[in-house]
Order: structure tokens, then C-alpha cells, then sequence
């Protein structure tokens, strides 16, 4: 399926694209990597670097009206995962980073977050509302092995009986088993698995440092095997790549045991048009021109689509074949299933009691 000649291995995107925001721009020139080869040196060494920021806040509001979620929560900026039509990646150079390469290779972690989170919940002004992790990057990306940021947001979670869902599509949620089935037990938790094709080759040149597919489907059976909800994300759906895939997919994912699915149409926003377009005319160089065509068919003849209402789910004749096999695929597979509201209303009696000491004293944070 790719052709994987000059092809950074282990990355999804290709090349670091400018910053929009900053006025200087780093190349790699010709002549650099010729003298690099004549030293027998590595001009990119392709490793991961982890730095640690302090950001104020942590819970963010969502204003955006077709996003489906109101608050989001992320541990991490940048995403080691790789995933090339990523949407988060134009976040990153608010950061001074691109979206390209650093994005995949310069993760920002936030270890202050579970204090942060704390310090929200027990704010006056908040209610319990359903907060996502993670709205932007993977919560449980390769860095969360190291520095299990989630896993101690989710304690925080738990503390307080506060309701959270999390997104994500590493196999790395199954550590986190025992606190997930103790959210399960009061109403608290639900989990969005992304998988985007049952094609393992689909996936490595898509999604490179993802769990396998195998992993995925064993992650959502183990979850609803406990109870645990598991909406499985077909996100995003990529004409010719895979929107040939939604019954299959649809029909794994319900034999393990997922209650729902949920799809949107990849849109290119920002520097991720340039990204991709250079992605796949090096990895899928046959198919590259039909590809991204159609996904420009799908957005009004731009890769890009800002518009509310029609950028996740596009719009014409490829975008009406792909709203259709979503339907059929519900009505055949999960015509029968359920997925839970949320639990909304432990939170204010157990936030009243945190607030009180051993001796009955209020406390004054």
C-alpha cells in the first residue's frame, strides 16, 4: 500500500511546516544533509523530547457549537502518536512549535494538572459537567507511562464523584482498569475509543505510534466486559482510505461489546492541509490526487472547512454515501443499544464533604 522510499520512520508527518505566528523559520538545506552523509553523522535524529510547562488553568471551555463536549481537560501538549490528519496539531504553535514534526516529537507535559483540577472542582462558582480527557491530545499517549498525569486526574475524578469521559486510542486505558470500574460503579465515566480502520498497514502509515487494531478491539471488549460504556470513535473517516470500512468496522466493534459509534469527516484546517498533502504524495503517491480531492469534494472544493454544522460531517454526493453507511451501520448493529447519561449528582454532596476537616472545622480553600 506505501511506498516507503525517504519515509521518517515511526512519524506521521514528514516535515516541520512554518509557524505561522513567528517570524523566523528553520530549513534543512541540501548542502547540510550532503556534509552530514560525507561525516557519516545523523542530520535528525528522530527522538521524542519531553518538557514540562506550568500552564494557570487546566479545564477549558468549549465554545464551539458542533464540537460535542462543553469542557475539555488536556495533560499533554503535542501528541508522540503521529496521527497525520490530526486536528490538534495547529495548537501546537501557540506553543512556538510547528505543527509538523515537533508536534509528534516535542511533547509538553503538565504535571501540575491534577492540582489544577482539584483546585477547579472545589471553586464555588462550578457544578459537575461532564469534563472530556482529553478535547485536544491523547491522554494516554507514551508519555502518560512515564508521568501518569491521567491516572492521577482520574483519582481526582473519583475523589470528588465528578464526571468525566475520556477519548483516546491507545490499549495503555487498560492500567487504569481498577479506577474505571470504580467510576463505573457510581455513574461517572465514559469512554470514546478511536479506531479508524480493522487494516493494520492502514493504521501504521495513519496513525504510526498508536496501538495496533488487535489492541484496540480487546481494549473495548475488556471495558464492556466491566461495565464500562464504550462508544467507538470512526474518526475521522478519509475518502479512498477508509470509508470503504464503515459496516466492518461497525460490525467488529459491536462484537466486542461497544453500545454506540460516532464518525466525522477528516478536514485539513491550518497547516495541516501542507502536512498531509506532503504525507501522502511520499507515502501513497498513487492514490494522493484522487484522496485529496475528495476530500476537497467534501468541503465545498477546499481541504479546509471552518463552517459550523458542515465541517465534521462535509457536505455533496461522497458526504451523503458516508452519512448513509453511518446509518445503516446504527440501525443494523446498535438499533438496540443504549449509551448511559452521566451520573450529575453525587458531586455537590461529596464536594460539601471534602470541605470539612477531621474536626468538622470548613475548611478555607
Amino acid at each position: 500500500m506505501s511506498k516507503e522510499k525517504n519515509i521518517i520512520k515511526g512519524r506521521g508527518a514528514q516535515l516541520n511546516v512554518r509557524n505561522k505566528f513567528l517570524e523566523a523559520s528553520h530549513e534543512t538545506r541540501d548542502d547540510f544533509l550532503e556534509y552530514c552523509r560525507l561525516e557519516g553523522e545523523v542530520a535528525d535524529k528522530n527522538k521524542t523530547s519531553y518538557l514540562e510547562v506550568f500552564p494557570k488553568t487546566i479545564v477549558n471551555k468549549v465554545t464551539s457549537p458542533d464540537v460535542g463536549m462543553a469542557y475539555s481537560m488536556n495533560p499533554y501538549q503535542g501528541c508522540e502518536h503521529g496521527c497525520i490528519y490530526c486536528y490538534a496539531r495547529n495548537s501546537h504553535e501557540y506553543w512556538g512549535y510547528s505543527a509538523g514534526l515537533d508536534f509528534e516529537r516535542k511533547i509538553l507535559v503538565k504535571k501540575n494538572a491534577p492540582h489544577l483540577l482539584e483546585q477547579k472542582l472545589l471553586s464555588k462558582n462550578w457544578s459537575a459537567k461532564t469534563i472530556v480527557m482529553a478535547g485536544n491530545t491523547d491522554c494516554y499517549q507514551p508519555a502518560e507511562q512515564e508521568f501518569r498525569i491521567t491516572r492521577k486526574c482520574l483519582e481526582i475524578f473519583l475523589k470528588y464523584k465528578h464526571p468525566v469521559a475520556i477519548i483516546t486510542k491507545n490499549a495503555f486505558i487498560r492500567r487504569d482498569l481498577d479506577l474505571l470500574k470504580e467510576l463505573t460503579a457510581h455513574g461517572l465515566i465514559a469512554v470514546n475509543i478511536s479506531i479508524t480502520s480493522l487494516s493494520e498497514e492502514t493504521r501504521r502509515i495513519l496513525e504510526p505510534r498508536t496501538a495496533s487494531i488487535k489492541k484496540r478491539l480487546e481494549t473495548v471488549k475488556l471495558l464492556s466486559e466491566n461495565n464500562i460504556p464504550v462508544n467507538v470513535m470512526i474518526a475521522p473517516i478519509i475518502p479512498a482510505i477508509n470509508s470503504h470500512e464503515i459496516l466492518p468496522l461497525a460490525k467488529a466493534v459491536k462484537e466486542h461489546g461497544a453500545l454506540s459509534i460516532a464518525f466525522t469527516m477528516v478536514r485539513l484546517n491550518g497547516a495541516i492541509g501542507e502536512i498531509f498533502t506532503d504525507w501522502i504524495q511520499k507515502t501513497l503517491p498513487d492514490k494522493a490526487e484522487k484522496v485529496l480531492h475528495q476530500i476537497a469534494e467534501c468541503h465545498g472544493g477546499s481541504l479546509n472547512d471552518s463552517r459550523y454544522g458542515v465541517r465534521k460531517t462535509g457536505e455533496g454526493k461522497i458526504a451523503e454515501q458516508i452519512h448513509n453507511l453511518i446509518r445503516i451501520a446504527r440501525n443494523t448493529y446498535f438499533k438496540d443499544t443504549d449509551f448511559p447519561k452521566l451520573n450529575h449528582s453525587l458531586f455537590e454532596m461529596q464536594r460539601h464533604k471534602m470541605k470539612y476537616n477531621s474536626n468538622g472545622q470548613t475548611s478555607l480553600f
